[in-house]
């Protein structure tokens, strides 16, 4: 494939679908942007439209590592770049005090006790093919995480302040996902190229419900393709992704359902229905959802 670089839209299609990943022509312009121009791409959408596996796909089809970089509240660089190896340099005082050695701070702050944390081992990444970073759920990371990344997002560079900068020899396919639940840097989305994923179309969901459940057949397929999109119109707490939508047909499918009938839409809405409220919305629509679905398909 070269250093990174892949043929076309058309080209990075093909490879994500070889893989199993279907991907609309927005997102696969998108990545292939993000490849062609060696930049990070900021990947925001509702959960459970494919962002994170986007990233997961990405690393497969191009045959290079999956760095992941799950973000929370209270992340620390520690966590998340890199970290002194405490417990390294506390033996390396007590050798030298028992030699009677002289071993000076500065000792103490080489690469021999240093830690790579998920950047940091992209950045020194030495493969042929530089690896995927997933910088996960971003959103969820403090605001003063993001001022850590901006060095490392427009330059592939971090700086140790004992050690010096060190910069990728291959930049690092970097992909940041968001779900928007708070706003994000403006700083940071200037270094990033930038795509919004929707909830796949029907006909695509149909095709990743046939690939990812092979047992269920045509009708339960489409029906409940239909009633996944259907549902998303409701006020809910937590929309069905794809996720959800592939345990439902997975769940219909092992109860040998072959088409879409109300007491086996109850027995699974588990699946789909995620919180109590959203149990209760369903449930109360139910009869025309499940109606729907199959007279659409029909």
């Amino acid at each position: 494939m070269g250093d990174r670089v892949v043929g076309d839209t058309a080209d990075i299609r093909r490879r994500l679908d070889e893989v199993g990943y279907l991907v609309d022509e927005g997102t696969a312009s998108a990545l292939f942007l993000a490849l062609s121009l060696g930049r990070p791409l900021l990947l925001e959408g509702e959960p459970g439209v494919g962002k994170t596996t986007a990233a997961k796909a990405l690393a497969r089809a191009l045959d290079t590592p999956l760095i992941r970089l799950q973000c929370y509240e209270g992340l620390t660089v520690g966590e998340a770049l890199y970290e002194w190896n405490h417990q390294r340099q506390l033996l390396a005082i007590r050798l030298a005090e028992s030699r009677q050695d002289r071993l000076r701070d500065a000792d103490l702050f080489t690469a021999e006790f240093l830690q790579e944390r998920p950047i940091l081992r992209a950045v020194r990444h030495d493969g042929p093919v530089p690896p995927v970073l997933l910088i996960d759920e971003i959103d969820r990371a403090d605001d003063e995480f993001e001022a850590l990344l901006f060095e490392f997002l427009g330059e592939s560079a971090i700086t140790i302040p004992e050690l010096g900068t060190f910069t990728a020899k291959r930049p690092p396919i970097v992909v940041l996902t968001s779900n928007r639940s708070r706003d994000l840097h403006d700083a940071l989305r200037r270094r990033c190229l930038y795509h919004w994923i929707d909830f796949p179309s029907p006909e695509r969901t149909v095709e990743i419900l046939r690939r990812s459940v092979p047992a269920a057949n045509e009708p339960l397929i489409r029906s409940a393709a239909e009633f996944v999109g259907r549902v998303r119109g409701y006020d809910l707490d937590k929309a069905p992704g794809m996720a959800e939508a592939i345990d439902w047909v997975s769940a219909l499918s092992a109860l040998g359902a072959t088409e879409l009938v109300r007491e086996d839409v109850v027995r699974t809405l588990s699946a789909v229905a995620k919180t109590p409220d959203d149990r209760e919305t369903i449930t109360g629509a139910l009869d025309q959802l499940v109606g729907g679905a199959r007279g659409a398909t029909a």
